[in-house]
């Protein structure tokens, strides 16, 4: 079984990456979250690997983070989540933010993903509930998961949006970070991603 794959980025398109290591293109679907965070093609890359195989199929689901992969392992353990809304849920809410809205049931948080209706947000939350604890979050060691550190600012998932469309676009995520920050800042929570793109852009072009 595969569990991690370090190679040249070769591609990287909406939902998934290619990683070439030794000559063998891995394509790898992964959230947009972690899709954000790799470099430039064709700098070099590392992603843990969840491998899930089929009768038809070996497939590849990539995490920058190992509490992402913790989190997609769980998810995809309820009736109705498979890897695709798993990832899908992944990309809207962080592990700390995907936490939280479980814990207090915050079905409207999840309902954000694609795929996921207020039916499957409701079986998300009962059957999740109980496992929460103990779940890795991806933040620093001793941080208490409170209110503060689940709270879910709309800005943070069109952020890592922005950045991914931005890289499609050839610009570097160090070069392309402060500038959507800025603009999400500027737009003082009302952010709408086509909005962000095109003002991130008028400022990478100056």
């Amino acid at each position: 079984m595969i569990a991690q794959l370090r190679g040249l980025l070769a591609q990287v398109e909406a939902d998934r990456c290619v990683i070439d290591v030794s000559g063998v293109g891995y394509l790898v679907q992964a959230s947009s979250r972690t899709l954000a965070t790799l470099p430039q093609p064709p700098e070099q890359a590392c992603v843990l690997v969840e491998t899930v195989v089929r009768e038809d199929a070996i497939l590849l689901y990539g995490f920058a983070e190992a509490s992402e992969r913790a989190w997609f392992r769980l998810l995809t353990t309820v009736q109705g989540v498979g890897a695709k809304v798993a990832l899908a849920i992944l990309s809207v809410l962080p592990p700390p933010e995907l936490m939280g809205a479980i814990a207090t049931g915050d079905k409207a948080m999840l309902t954000r993903a694609g795929g996921v209706g207020a039916r499957l947000a409701q079986r998300i939350v009962t059957e999740l509930r109980d496992k929460c604890e103990g779940m890795p979050t991806g933040l620093p060691a001793g941080t208490v998961v409170s209110a503060a550190t689940i709270a879910v600012p709309a800005a943070r998932g069109i952020a890592a949006d922005a950045l991914l469309a931005l890289s499609g676009l050839g610009f570097r995520r160090a070069e392309a970070q402060p500038v959507v920050e800025r603009v999400i800042d500027r737009l003082d929570g009302k952010a709408d991603l086509d909005i962000v793109i095109r003002d991130a852009l008028k400022e990478l072009a100056r």
